[in-house]
């Protein structure tokens, strides 16, 4: 018996009690559930996502679009960063005041290359309030994946109030399924079986987020 066959076989065997004339799972799950938990202004849903960024360790900073370059180059200098990985759709004009020097995201990019570079700044595709959680889906302003894996310190810009969403349904209505989806919750972070943390396992060991407004 093939490897096909076996995994066809336990399909089969899965499905057996499923009554003739079924419909799809997508129209037997019920889709009733809360969309968001309460009822919060534009300016409180941002508030939210702060709070709870900050609740996961991440640093969150506040600027208008003008200052953005100069809070980055602050930011990287204060964290003694010499060398900085971004995107290939990152915006020039984010970058005109970094000292830093600045790496591209190379496909031929090894993890030990990134390894020696000390930050990576990226755009995200969606933040979600309620939980705290910035997604990333490998757009041109967020690069791929791995350089915001390996790289220690990780600088993510949100765009205020457009990118802010109150919860993950609303999230998931505007990201595409299709796309590799990186969903970051604070810095990377686990605990042993006596609940010591220790951050920067599978991840940036510092997270950084820019919410990025008119004002």
């Amino acid at each position: 018996m093939s490897s096909r066959e076996r995994i066809l076989g336990r399909v089969r065997r899965a499905l057996a009690d499923v009554p003739d004339g079924a419909g799809p799972y997508e129209e037997a799950v019920a889709r009733d559930y809360l969309r968001e938990h309460g009822r919060r202004s534009v300016p409180e849903t941002v508030d939210l996502l702060a709070e709870n960024l900050a609740d996961y360790r991440a640093l969150v900073h506040r600027c208008a679009d003008g200052q953005l370059s100069e809070l980055l180059a602050r930011l990287l200098s204060a964290h003694g960063s010499r060398t900085v990985v971004v995107p290939p759709g990152l915006p020039a004009q984010w970058l005109t005041a970094v000292e830093a020097s600045v790496v591209q995201d190379l496909a031929a990019s090894t993890a030990p290359e990134l390894d020696e570079v000390d930050s990576v700044v990226t755009a995200c595709a969606v933040a979600v309030a309620e939980t705290g959680t910035i997604v990333l889906d490998g757009s041109p302003d967020q690069g791929r994946r791995r350089i915001t894996l390996v790289p220690d310190h990780h600088i993510c810009v949100v765009r205020v109030p457009d990118q802010v969403v109150s919860s993950v349904p609303e999230a998931l209505e505007r990201l595409d399924p299709v796309r590799p989806l990186t969903w970051i919750s604070g810095p990377s972070a686990t605990s042993d079986i006596e609940l010591d943390r220790v951050e920067g396992v599978h991840g940036p060991r510092t997270l950084e987020v820019v919410l990025l407004g008119d004002s």
